[in-house]
């Protein structure tokens, strides 16, 4: 009987590492969103927040409400921001990497409180909020990684190349640079988690543990497994459509794409 059982767990854990993950489109907004590049979920999990990054000229950025079905709520809730791109939330206020300050945002009263400058900063691109409170902030043209604590900022990470998506998770810190994922823990150890995916990585998203999914921004998504193996879920080059900075709802399996040029955001739910 215990033979069997063994059998049998193994069996399953050889499913478990060898599952096919897919994506299913579910919706997208209408064209109405301007270069959009980050989405983010509020925190009472009834709407998305949309970073646009706007015009070509300076501080036509804005942040758009989006709901889960796709319409527009509020096209520009907040304006005035300079290509701003990633989002964090931390108890009602909303951080926006705009490109050289990070913007914090008031969301019940959707007004800009201050803006915290870095020291340095070439293009700031995709944030993270840990359980403190403590925000994280990269830089892709400086290939470095900013710590923000108590409104004050300071270099944390230097040297990684191209650095994009950060994501918090626990004590450590898990960032995109130029096809690989890393992870760094709270004494900046850094480990290879995955490697060889297009270049452009852009964005990551915890879906469970040690599993993620991972947009590059020239239009590939892949699921990132626990053994540090791939599989591509959505490769939409060919249509010349942007994969930036995703985000998923755990409590629906629902990935959100921004599409860049495309002006949409895209969901799909991840069978």
């Amino acid at each position: 009987m215990k033979t069997s059982f063994i059998a049998i767990a193994l069996i399953l854990t050889h499913v478990s590492l060898f599952a096919q993950h897919s994506l299913e489109k579910l919706w997208q907004t209408d064209t109405l969103l301007t270069t959009p590049e980050s989405a983010l979920l509020a925190a009472d999990g009834k709407f998305l927040y949309v970073s646009n990054i706007g015009g070509k000229e300076a501080n036509t950025g804005f942040i758009s409400k989006v709901d889960l079905d796709g319409k527009i709520i509020t096209r520009e809730w907040v304006k005035g921001l300079n290509a701003n791109k990633g989002l964090g939330l931390y108890k009602g206020m909303l951080y926006a990497a705009e490109l050289t300050d990070v913007a914090v945002i008031d969301v019940k009263t959707g007004s800009i409180v201050r803006r915290i400058p870095i020291e340095g900063a070439k293009m700031l691109n995709d944030i993270t909020v840990d359980a403190k409170g403590i925000v994280y902030v990269s830089d892709s043209r400086a290939n470095k990684i900013h710590r923000i604590e108590n409104g004050v900022p300071s270099v944390y990470l230097e040297d990684m190349d191209n650095a994009n998506g950060v994501l918090a998770v626990g004590t450590s810190l898990y960032a995109l640079t130029n096809g690989k994922l890393q992870k760094i823990d709270a004494q900046k150890n850094k480990s290879i988690i995955a490697e060889g995916m297009e270049s452009g990585t852009d964005g990551i998203v915890q879906v469970k543990e040690n599993e993620f999914v991972v947009s590059c921004w020239q239009g590939i998504i892949y699921y990132v497994k626990a053994d540090g193996s791939k599989e591509v879920l959505l490769d939409t080059r060919g249509q010349k459509s942007n994969t930036a900075d995703i985000w998923y709802n755990a409590a629906t399996k629902t990935l959100y794409v921004p599409t860049f040029f495309k002006n949409t955001i895209v969901a799909y739910k991840l069978n």
